[in-house]
This record gives C-alpha cells, structure tokens and sequence, in this order.
C-alpha cells in the first residue's frame, strides 16, 4: 500500500483546510485509516481514524468539533476537513492505515503517507 497525502498549506487562524489521502497498491477495505501530526518539539499526535468498513469515526479532543473525517470509496480517498484553523495546529499532518479496529496508537499503522504541512497564521 503506497499512501499519498495532499491538501496542506498555509492559512490564516480561522480558516479550513481539506486534507487528501489516496492509496494505491489496494483498497483501504479490512483497514483503519487514520491522520496523525508532528510538530517541531513535540511528540506524534492522534488527530482523527475512520474505519474503513464501518465508517466508525474517531477523534482527538484537540479537534474534536473542528474537523471531520470521510471517505470516497470509489476513489480509495481519506479525508481530513479541518475548520476554525488554529496556530497551535501547525504541523505536518500524515494519513496512515492499520489492521487494527479504530486504533490511536502510531505502532499499529503498519502504512504512512509522506505528510503534508499545515501551518496557521495568526
């Protein structure tokens, strides 16, 4: 599974940002797709997974209410919608998939995109 994630850039505190995950190689079926953050100086953080098969939703407190995430099965595409953009945001952002069930922890994602940078101005 080769994942390809796309959709960062820089915009102001407040605005939006859709983030892209494409998978090629198989189907994201029987997978966890989930999105992580890095920032400078801190650790790996949990943003947001999607079951594949159940549509089953997850979602970091720290987004939580700001951010939504979906999926286009015919395109084999994860989404990541994140409204009301704060700096504290800024990172890079990277889509990866799992065998296991709605998963948070980075050690089960067994794929990873390239990352994609966020970064909010304020």
């Amino acid at each position: 599974v080769q994942l390809q994630a796309s959709g960062g850039g820089l915009v102001q505190a407040g605005g939006s940002l859709r983030l892209s995950c494409t998978a090629s190689g198989r189907t994201f079926s029987g997978y966890t797709m989930g999105w992580f953050r890095h920032a400078p100086g801190r650790e790996r953080e949990f943003v947001a997974a999607h079951h594949w098969d159940s549509g089953v939703v997850d979602y970091a407190d720290s987004v939580k209410g700001r951010s939504t995430i979906s999926r286009d099965i015919p395109g084999n595409t994860v989404y990541l919608q994140m409204n009301s953009l704060k700096p504290e945001d800024t990172a890079v952002y990277y889509c990866a998939a799992s065998r296991t069930v709605l998963t948070r922890a980075p050690s089960s994602y067994g794929y990873w995109g390239q990352g994609t940078q966020v970064t909010v101005s304020s």
